[in-house]
């Protein structure tokens, strides 16, 4: 085994057994790096340098600005997971199967793969981080506002949009054990997304829905179902695109009358759910990082005026994180997309996704972003479950992006969201396809 091999293998094998608590980065003096609670401005970004990934280091005059104040929050924090989630994962660990094509059979509840039981050195270590990455905690499902501000990188100015999104978690519920896992109404999906654009006017009632088939789970290229509601036409259209990797976001435009709507903007929700078996994955690394996982600010809409910087994509000013991370790479199966190759930094105690990065062939990086959360037990008089339990889930609150194969990037802001499961007359609405026509 080479020595390159070995250390990967050696860094995998903590993967699952976590450094300590409040165990902060040392350099190779062994002096602190960093130290929980202190405030970095500008001036201090090279102390970052070798925690974040290359691609947002290449990057930083957009992720970071000249007047940010980076709070350093807990080193290696163990967030208090959901009782539920974490008993259906010891529950039914040993379960859950992959097949050679990188398909999941036979998962029931939780993670389908405990993390302190994945072999690093096993060929399909990457592929089970990726299935826990999908089936990371999201209780319900996120629901809530949205803003999303997209910097052309060419002739045009900033366009801003509003408007309500979900993403309801149809099946593999730990909370939903007496309905067999499931909200029994949601027939064999998987998750059920969709939204509506409350502003521009122009975009005004533009309404999407997709759903997925749990099959997804078997059979990768097989499409979601996605509609969307065109107004000036007063009529539901099937997603011209027939495949969707992630979260589907209508592009909308009008320039001839006929209602056109592009087959996926890729702005607002990537990197929120993927495909695993889209992808033949490979592990990179394991290693410490820092990012923003869970916030302490509020940006849109309880704060519209936040200021992210002159770029419009900085975090900098909040609460960021020392972390470990599962570095992994998955290779798209079929050629033909927007890229070819997606890197993920994903939260090895939670399972949450901290950087994307995307490729096409021959290594050319297409799109950079940073993902903030917001852990439920830091925020006051969160709802509980509808057992009376914690939620303790890590709502998506914020994306930023850089574009760089068409220049600029978007930011998302959704501060409000709520993942515990919807009143019924609101599941009632996003279980209906006549979702899409409700609201005009």
């Amino acid at each position: 085994m080479n020595a390159a091999l070995a250390a990967l293998l050696a860094a995998a094998a903590v993967a699952g057994a976590l450094p300590p608590e409040h165990r902060c980065p040392v350099d190779d003096a062994g002096a602190p790096r960093l130290r929980e609670g202190e405030a970095l401005a500008w001036g201090d970004l090279l102390r970052l340098r070798e925690l974040l990934p290359a691609e947002v280091w290449r990057h930083r005059h957009a992720f970071f600005d000249e007047r940010m104040q980076l709070l350093v929050g807990a080193c290696h924090r163990r967030y208090a997971p959901a009782e539920a989630h974490l008993a259906a994962t010891e529950r039914f660990a040993g379960r859950a199967r992959l097949d050679g094509d990188g398909n999941l059979h036979d998962h029931v509840a939780g993670l389908p793969f405990p993390p302190d039981r994945i072999d690093p050195a096993a060929p399909d270590a990457a592929l089970r981080w990726a299935w826990n990455f999908e089936h990371r905690h999201r209780a319900a499902g996120p629901r809530g506002h949205f803003r999303l501000v997209d910097f052309p990188g060419g002739v045009g100015g900033i366009q801003t949009y509003h408007g309500t999104w979900f993403q309801l978690v149809a099946a593999h519920r730990a909370d939903l054990a007496a309905s067999h896992h499931r909200v029994a109404a949601a027939a064999d999906a998987s998750w059920i997304a969709g939204g509506r654009f409350t502003e521009p006017s122009s975009a005004r009632h533009l309404a999407w829905r997709q759903e997925r088939p749990g099959e997804v789970a078997r059979r990768h290229a097989l499409p979601d179902d996605t509609f969307v509601y065109v107004p000036t036409l007063r009529k539901v259209k099937r997603a011209p695109g027939p495949w969707s990797d992630g979260l589907f976001t209508p592009r909308y435009r009008d320039t001839d009358g006929s209602g056109d709507v592009a087959e996926d903007a890729r702005r607002g929700f990537t990197a929120l759910s993927i495909r695993p078996n889209a992808y033949v994955w490979r592990l990179l690394e394991v290693r410490e990082t820092i990012a923003p996982l869970a916030v302490a600010r509020v940006g849109y809409p309880q704060r519209p005026a936040r200021d992210f910087g002159e770029s419009g994509l900085s975090l900098a000013s909040d609460r960021w994180d020392v972390r470990q991370a599962v570095v992994i790479q998955g290779a798209l199966r079929e050629g033909g997309r927007d890229r070819d190759f997606l890197t993920l930094w994903i939260d090895a105690q939670t399972q949450q996704p901290l950087y994307a990065i995307a490729r096409r062939r021959g290594g050319q990086v297409v799109e950079v972003g940073i993902l903030a959360h917001r852990y439920s037990g830091d925020v006051p008089g969160y709802p509980s479950l509808r057992d009376g339990a914690e939620a303790r889930v890590f709502d998506p609150v914020a994306a930023v992006f850089v574009d760089t194969a068409a220049g600029g990037g978007w930011r998302r802001e959704s501060y409000d969201l709520d993942s515990t499961p919807p009143p019924p007359h609101e599941l009632e609405r996003m279980l209906s396809s006549s979702y899409l026509e409700r609201g005009r």
